[in-house]
């Protein structure tokens, strides 16, 4: 009984709100998404290991304390210097469709809230993640390391120019809307690689999946239309 009321403790902040059950509807409504986008997307449901993911991260403390009790809403939220937290559902299907495994080594540009880079650490070995906004980065590394997770570098930076001394990654996942694939990303996959990254203006963008080809080219396909905000170029 006691170790009952422990755990009821951890998953319920002041105001009584359940983040446990919270999480587990979301996971459901996210899926409930994944079949009807299946026609899209070429996914019907969340892989198991991404579905493990994302009922086990904390997002309720990856937002601001404003936010807390609509963490669990299957929307983007705000955190500040203009940027949101990722739609739970679009972090999801980003995730499954870097195709990755426990042996990969992942780039994430736009860290924000660290979310999305939480997501990534419980399925693979390491993510490198940055953000050119210095106070994101430094909170979401923070609440990333009290939250345990050892396997996730950040650093503040341009995202166009990406990690060169930490690549070749096999997947890199980027959170913010480019006008057209950055090339310097594409040099940092390794043959095989796939990156997912909305592209497109203002009014149209569209969430790709770019794979490199072993020639160093690559191949792309969209596969939904998204709303992002810009990615921003360094100075």
């Amino acid at each position: 009984m006691l170790l009952g009321l422990l755990s009821q403790i951890v998953v319920t902040d002041v105001q009584g709100q359940d983040f446990a059950a919270l999480r587990a509807r979301m996971v459901a409504e996210v899926d409930a998404m994944y079949a009807e986008t299946r026609g899209e997307t070429g996914l019907a449901a969340m892989s198991p290991a991404v579905r493990a993911a994302m009922a086990k991260v904390e997002r309720h403390r990856l937002v601001p304390a404003g936010e807390r009790s609509a963490a669990y809403q299957n929307r983007p939220l705000p955190i500040g210097a203009g940027q949101t937290i990722s739609q739970p559902y679009i972090v999801a299907l980003s995730t499954d469709l870097l195709q990755i495994d426990a042996s990969s080594v992942v780039l994430d540009i736009g860290t924000g809230s660290g979310y999305q880079a939480a997501v990534l650490a419980e399925i693979v070995r390491q993510v490198y993640s940055i953000d050119i906004v210095e106070s994101l980065a430094r909170s979401a590394a923070a609440r990333l390391a009290e939250m345990g997770y050892r396997n996730v570098e950040i650093r503040v930076g341009d995202g166009y120019a990406g990690w060169p001394e930490k690549a070749p990654f096999d997947a890199i996942v980027v959170a913010a809307t480019a006008p057209s694939v950055p090339k310097a990303l594409v040099d940092q996959l390794k043959p095989g690689g796939r990156m997912v990254i909305p592209v497109g203006g203002a009014y149209r963008q569209d969430l790709k999946v770019v794979t490199k080809r072993e020639d160093g080219g690559y191949d792309e396909r969209s596969v939904l239309p998204v709303r992002f905000v810009p990615l921003v170029p360094g100075k």
